[in-house]
């Protein structure tokens, strides 16, 4: 298999010699904004979304990285038909945008360091082996004492990997579960979105979402919005609190890798009778029709053969 290319600062290079130095910004202090992409047969989805989103994210940190966005899209597209062609026909990537605010001189001591930001883009085979068993039968979430970081700290709407919150809150919940994952509050106690995920829920018929003012406005979610509209459902947004969610009628993820996957259980507590349900069903089926691929059958198929090889 050929060696997958990374973009790295103008260049293409064997992922193998992608490397950041150890002074970089965003291992020194994690000032790094990102973006995460996937295919659906080898072809990007809403690439242009995220890119959108990506150039808002560096506008809010004041990064220019001297590439336009249809520069960088024509290299993103680049990139990931190239590294594409080493799957399986069933499988499909994830590429990852991230940028850093360059070297940091007094780390570098004698060594030159890189004022520009550092550009990178990479792609990785789907882990479907970590959703398979969770898209199928549902997900745990619990909350954790670790809260959301509040907009007033950092912007929501900026994508960024600052993000020891969710490892803590994550590392957390996984003492009491090894397979759940954080549903974090805000400081008022209002229900936010998992470190990868936004959360949705169902009631008296319609979809419910935290407000997007609190949380960040995912790619994914805006589908889910598009795809209701479709179906007819309302779509609806308001604070919510961990007893509305043990009410819900059925909850929820929705994120760029798998798509939508149903939340089961909250806290331990089973969600409505613990089980997949129907506005799951409706809106992963139309999902699965607008881009040609039965999402559920290729995570379950996907990691039934990454196993077998």
């Amino acid at each position: 298999m050929t060696e997958p290319l990374v973009y790295l600062n103008s260049r293409m290079v064997p992922a193998s010699q992608a490397c950041l130095t150890i002074y970089d910004a965003g291992i020194v202090l994690g000032a790094t904004v990102s973006e995460q992409t996937r295919t659906f047969g080898k072809k990007l989805f809403r690439l242009d979304d995220h890119l959108d989103r990506l150039f808002r994210s560096l506008q809010i940190v004041g990064l220019e990285i001297g590439l336009t966005r249809e520069e960088l899209a024509q290299t993103s597209q680049e990139l990931a038909a190239h590294n594409a062609a080493g799957l399986e026909d069933w499988d499909d990537l994830g590429l990852c945008h991230f940028v850093t605010a360059g070297e940091i001189p007094v780390y570098a001591g004698s060594q030159p360091a890189r004022s520009r930001p550092t550009i990178c883009a990479h792609t990785y085979p789907l882990p479907f082996g970590q959703w398979a068993k969770k898209i199928q039968f549902g997900t745990h979430l619990i909350t954790p004492s670790i809260r959301q970081v509040p907009p007033e700290s950092i912007d929501p709407h900026m994508k960024c990997r600052s993000r020891m919150h969710y490892y803590l809150a994550d590392k957390e919940v996984r003492t009491a579960d090894s397979e759940a994952s954080a549903l974090l509050l805000d400081l008022a106690g209002n229900v936010t979105e998992t470190s990868t995920a936004n959360f949705l829920m169902t009631e008296e018929g319609q979809i419910v979402s935290p407000y997007a003012s609190t949380t960040l406005p995912g790619i994914s979610r805006v589908m889910v919005i598009e795809l209701a509209a479709k179906l007819g459902i309302r779509f609806v947004e308001r604070n919510l609190r961990v007893p509305d969610v043990l009410r819900a009628s059925e909850a929820f993820l929705s994120s760029t890798g798998f798509c939508l996957m149903p939340v089961t259980r909250l806290n331990a507590v089973p969600i409505a009778d613990g089980k997949p349900g129907p506005m799951f069903r409706r809106v992963i089926d139309a999902w699965s029709q607008e881009v040609g691929i039965d999402i559920e059958r290729q995570i379950v198929d996907g990691a039934q053969r990454r196993q077998s090889t």
